[in-house]
């Protein structure tokens, strides 16, 4: 039987029902009739909200968005993240839950995970990545326009807020950027994971840190092995000193504790998937209300004073109806209410009335059975009278 390994477990910071309530949390998922390669991206995108997404989120045909809208509440879902796809296009909404705004974007550009994954020599990836939400970096969202404004509200409220006092350096292992393009006006999306290496260390040294024992049969000397791979190779050469840091803190890297003093490189791998996004609508409720922003109409004043007061219109014609349904379903529901008192009520002297015509059945049948007997009677004495006359006859 294995012996199993000794060692202090890993300890996890536990969090409050109050602070849990304040994480934001979001469904990702797909609308309409799209491609594996959009599904697939959907995925994908689950696995960059992580830990606080729905990541094994079935989506079937019968649902409708009011079914998540519904179920949302229950969960403490506060955003949406829907991809659909057309014949020429591929969109994206970003939705805040349940009263909106909603942010829609499309897709120019995308590549998946796994493609991403795929330019590394040797990829890196772990599970306990996603098990902390990635940082948010917004790069020049400081542009005019209140489309601007909206958007880096919504972006920062999709994830949860940073404490520098209380956070944990050990925990950060993802980034994600959102990048605004002001030559062509697009957002470039980048999901990156964050790998500290040791700096100044050949490829010999870091081997043994890692693996902490190394083969020399083949060396007369350490010396030999150390000084074979000294060469800094072109996967080893550092970026300059701005990425040098020194953290304050004892930083554990894989398979190896370095003290506080060393300093560390730090190193982006993407994960994946990459986007190319462009904003051409927002709308003040949830994918409906007025539209604060169009990348492709312009509307007047007039214009957009016809369009708000026949909002409101079909609005106060909506609420109009609902109150007229559910004056219905309350009358209707009383209705049948009534009916069914009465005939509790009636069901009673409905069975008074069974038991007085089963006792008026027995009576009569008791009156029938005494008069066939009377007749009985009748028919038998002028028998025995003429018995008796003929008996008298006889004594004469």
């Amino acid at each position: 039987m294995a012996r199993k390994k000794k060692g202090s477990k890993r300890k996890h910071a536990q969090v409050t029902p109050d602070d849990e309530a304040n994480i934001p949390k979001s469904f990702v998922m797909r609308s309409g009739n799209v491609g594996r390669t959009i599904t697939q991206l959907t995925k994908d995108f689950r696995k960059v909200m992580q830990p606080h997404t729905a990541k094994r989120l079935q989506e079937r045909k019968t649902n409708r968005f009011r079914d998540f809208v519904a179920v949302s509440g229950q969960l403490g879902v506060t955003h949406f993240m829907i991809f659909s796809q057309t014949e020429s296009n591929v969109n994206m909404r970003i939705c805040r839950v349940p009263r909106g705004p909603t942010l829609h974007f499309r897709v120019l550009e995308y590549s998946l995970a796994k493609d991403c994954v795929a330019l590394y020599k040797n990829p890196k990836t772990s599970v306990m990545d996603y098990l902390a939400p990635p940082l948010l970096v917004l790069n020049n969202f400081k542009q005019e326009g209140k489309q601007f404004r909206v958007m880096t509200a919504m972006l920062q409220n999709m994830f949860p807020p940073i404490d520098v006092q209380t956070l944990q350096l050990s925990s950060t292992r993802r980034v994600l950027l959102f990048n605004y393009n002001e030559t062509n006006e697009t957002i470039d999306v980048r999901h990156f994971g964050i790998h500290v290496k040791e700096i100044g260390v050949s490829k010999s040294i870091k081997r043994i840190l890692k693996s902490g024992m190394t083969d020399l049969g083949s060396y007369e000397d350490i010396s030999d092995y150390i000084l074979k791979e000294a060469v800094v190779s072109e996967s080893d050469v550092e970026d300059g000193p701005e990425g040098n840091v020194e953290l304050p803190e004892n930083y554990r890297v894989r398979r190896s504790n370095l003290t506080q003093e060393n300093q560390r490189s730090i190193r982006l791998q993407e994960f994946g998937p990459r986007l190319t996004l462009q904003l051409f609508k927002i709308e003040n409720g949830l994918c409906e209300g007025e539209v604060l922003y169009h990348r492709f109409v312009q509307k007047t004043k007039q214009e957009v004073q016809a369009t708000e007061a026949k909002r409101q219109r079909l609005a106060l014609e909506k609420a109009e109806r609902r109150e007229q349904q559910e004056a219905n379903v309350e009358k209707k529901q009383k209705e049948k209410e009534d009916r069914k008192k009465q005939a509790q009520s009636q069901k009673p002297a409905a069975a008074d009335q069974d038991e007085a015509d089963d006792e008026e059945d027995d009576k009569d049948e008791k009156d029938n059975e005494s008069d066939d007997a009377m007749d009985e009677d009748d028919e038998s004495e002028p028998e025995v009278i003429e018995e008796d006359s003929e008996e008298g006859e006889d004594d004469e």
